[in-house]
């Protein structure tokens, strides 16, 4: 994972392989999933270790990501939450509520992403 940009991409988990949307600006870093009813696929937020919940309208999971595209943990997070700071974090990707587990994402697990 070099140079990030803003837009879509793909994202390949063991047991899937689904649409991503690229956050590498501030701005878009900042927006998140703020003001969506949900997400096909997933939200990658890069150079990143900790996200929050507050003015979400729906619940979302969390993995978050080593420099490796590691899958270092896994969190659901209902609307209005902290998330804590993973130290060795460098991504966060997000998605609706109870995705990941039909992904086969789980700490330890390595992802692919393919973006622009």
């Amino acid at each position: 994972m070099g140079k990030w940009e803003d837009g879509p991409g793909t994202l390949t988990a063991p047991g899937a392989t689904v649409p991503l949307q690229v956050a590498a600006s501030y701005r878009a870093r900042r927006r998140g999933l703020l003001g969506r009813d949900g997400i096909e696929g997933a939200l990658l937020i890069v150079r990143t270790n900790s996200v929050h919940t507050f003015g979400m309208r729906f619940a979302i999971d969390v993995a978050y990501l080593d420099r490796s595209s590691t899958v270092l943990s896994v969190v659901t997070m209902k609307p209005g939450r902290l998330g804590m700071i993973r130290p060795r974090g460098r991504h966060v990707l997000e998605a609706e509520a109870g995705a990941m587990a039909g992904w086969g994402l789980r700490p330890g697990v390595r992802v692919r992403v393919d973006a622009p």
